[in-house]
């Protein structure tokens, strides 16, 4: 099976930094896979390498066994790589409805202008109804962005990705700065969305990561120590070694609650 996304020995430097160096690592399609490693590990980067917002020093990119290494940030997203941010992207002036409506300007490559008068956009203000029912917001579709709370934040801009209609949905610390009813609420979101999206995250939260991911990636000082399940990657002493060194991994490690 072609993998949905698939990194070969791809590399960043920053003069002397290497701050990801050879990583290489296979995603297959409609899986939950998660990016985990100590801060400084070199997971934003590789992200940033991924989406296209950095160009690689050296290795390739591949899109369902494409290689769009050379290929731009946005016209990576109009091919099905689409990103979420750690810090808000959306429009909060725009309504909720609006924020995925402009979703669909980005994938058309058409001003919204030339959106309006079509008779097509009655389709994708059905769509984007659509997106926001299955995120948990179809009633606040006349809300405006700024109105949400940092958790519906969440679940907006997941709206708005699957509004570019992605092959591949890059989540940035999607669980950054919210409650546990809010993180357990999105944690839902993310494991019920279609098996043909194939999810790639970043996150610091391990109880997140356990809970969600069917396949985790371990990097470690820029370089990938390990990919394996969520079991295996608990059992690894490499992986404890390399959060905590000889400290006591119980807890980091614990069984994460059902």
């Amino acid at each position: 099976m072609t993998p949905a996304l698939e990194v070969r020995a791809v590399s960043q430097h920053f003069g002397q930094l290497k701050a990801v160096d050879e990583v290489t690592l296979s995603v297959a399609p409609g899986t939950r896979h998660a990016v985990i490693g100590p801060n400084g590990a070199g997971k934003s980067t590789l992200f940033a390498l991924i989406a296209g917002t950095l160009r690689a020093t050296t290795g390739h990119v591949l899109l369902d066994g494409e290689d769009v290494t050379s290929v731009s940030e946005h016209r990576r997203v109009r091919r099905g790589i689409v990103r979420t941010f750690q810090h808000s992207s959306l429009f909060l002036s725009q309504t909720v409805l609006d924020n995925v409506l402009l979703a669909a300007q980005r994938r058309a490559g058409a001003s919204w202008s030339m959106l309006r008068p079509l008779r097509k956009r009655r389709d994708l203000v059905g769509e984007g109804q659509a997106l926001l029912e299955q995120v948990g917001l179809g009633e606040r579709h006349r809300a405006r962005a700024g109105a949400l709370s940092h958790g519906e934040r969440r679940q907006l801009e997941v709206a708005v990705a699957l509004g570019c209609r992605p092959r591949v949905v890059m989540l940035d610390e999607p669980a950054a700065g919210m409650s546990p009813a809010e993180t357990a609420r999105f944690s839902r979101l993310v494991t019920d969305l279609p098996s043909d999206v194939t999810v790639l995250l970043v996150e610091h939260d391990l109880d997140v990561v356990f809970g969600l991911a069917d396949t985790v990636s371990v990097l470690h000082l820029g370089r990938h120590l390990l990919t394996g399940t969520p079991t295996e990657v608990k059992a690894s002493e490499e992986v404890q070694q390399a959060y905590l060194g000889a400290a006591d991994t119980s807890e980091l490690f614990r069984e994460t609650a059902p």
